[in-house]
């Protein structure tokens, strides 16, 4: 007698002369109806839908036996840049559904970058924080989960702060978009904090970073501004906060990001925008200039009013970074910062 499992049924097929292609069915149920049954019999057989099994009831008890293994679709699917694993990637919205047994996968969560101030009135901006930077494993049923990516938070176009990113959400894991860059309109240019804090300016320093809390912690604090220069502060990135705007440099540093090889290489996510350069000169020098941005997708700040000018750059799309501050330009259009990076969600998993 041969036994033939399908999806949600099964059948024995009997070899005899009498009943030779003479399927017999089996009975479909979850674990509910299975235990509601009376006086089962030594031998019955079902597929329990609970627990994705064929089980044999031997008189005192339910036994599994063979079982649906694990299986997953949604986003892009890449089976051979990691060998010996599935590996999904959602660079936006989408749905990861799975089937069959329960299993352990690996996530990188990013959230949206923040998005940087506007310089002005001889201030460079903020830069914006990193969206919040999550990675583990996380154990999944099956059923349907729905994928959130962060958007990149908007530059500020006038002098108040940079726009926070948007969430990252994957099952129970909530990535918090990066707090916006302060612009020099203080104080009605809030501190922003995040998954990263955005940069500060004039007497404000930076942003808290992973706020809400997460343990291991998804982010850092933004960086003040350098009051002697009014260079703005860097913002925070997943592996370090951002620098203070500096005398010598001019806009602080973004926070650097984390790298992660759950694709199969290693990729920098999450480092926050560079503060933009100000309008004080050095005793020996020009203007401080732009502030780096973090490893990871942090656009550097802008630099200004000496030559070479720019405004702020964008976050790098996809990896969570923040946005870089505006400079100080006689207000021109290059005070303006940058947008920051959107977020990402990547999920792994064995092939075996």
């Amino acid at each position: 007698m041969a036994i033939f499992v399908g999806s949600a049924t099964s059948s024995f097929l009997s070899h005899s002369s009498s009943a030779k292609g003479v399927g017999v069915g089996i009975g479909t149920t979850d674990t509910t109806g299975r235990d509601a049954g009376i006086n089962t019999a030594r031998g019955t057989l079902i597929y329990n839908v609970t627990s994705q099994q064929l089980q044999v009831y031997d008189g005192n008890q339910w036994i599994g036996g063979l079982t649906t293994p694990f299986s997953a679709t949604g986003g892009t699917l890449d089976t051979s840049s990691r060998p010996g694993y599935y590996v999904h990637t959602f660079t936006s919205p989408g749905t990861f559904i799975t089937s069959g047994q329960s299993a352990t996968v690996e996530y990188v969560v990013v959230a949206g970058g923040g998005g940087a101030g506007h310089g002005g009135g001889a201030y460079g901006a903020g830069g914006g924080g990193a969206g919040g930077y999550r990675s583990g494993t996380l154990s999944v049923t099956p059923g349907t989960h729905p994928i959130t990516v962060g958007a990149g938070g908007a530059r500020d176009p006038g002098g108040d702060p940079g726009s926070p990113g948007t969430n990252s959400v994957f099952s129970t894991i909530t990535s918090t978009g990066g707090g916006g860059g302060t612009g020099w309109n203080s104080p009605t240019s809030p501190i922003q904090p995040g998954g990263s804090g955005g940069g500060g300016v004039k007497s404000a320093g930076g942003g808290a970073g992973n706020t809400p809390p997460t343990s291991p912690p998804q982010g850092n604090p933004g960086g003040p501004q350098n009051s002697a220069t009014f260079a703005g502060g860097g913002g925070g990135g997943a592996s370090a906060a951002g620098s203070a705007g500096n005398a010598g440099v001019g806009g602080g540093a973004g926070g650097n990001g984390t790298a992660s090889s759950i694709t199969g290489t290693s990729v920098t996510r999450a480092g926050g925008g560079g503060g933009g350069g100000a309008h004080w000169a050095q005793p020996t020098g020009p203007a401080p200039g732009p502030g780096p941005g973090g490893s990871g997708g942090g656009g550097p700040g802008g630099s200004g009013p000496t030559a070479p000018t720019s405004a702020g750059t964008p976050g790098t799309t996809n990896t969570g970074g923040g946005g870089g501050g505006g400079c100080w330009v006689n207000d021109s259009p290059l005070s303006v910062g940058g947008n920051g990076g959107s977020g990402i969600v990547i999920i792994a998993y064995p092939t075996s």
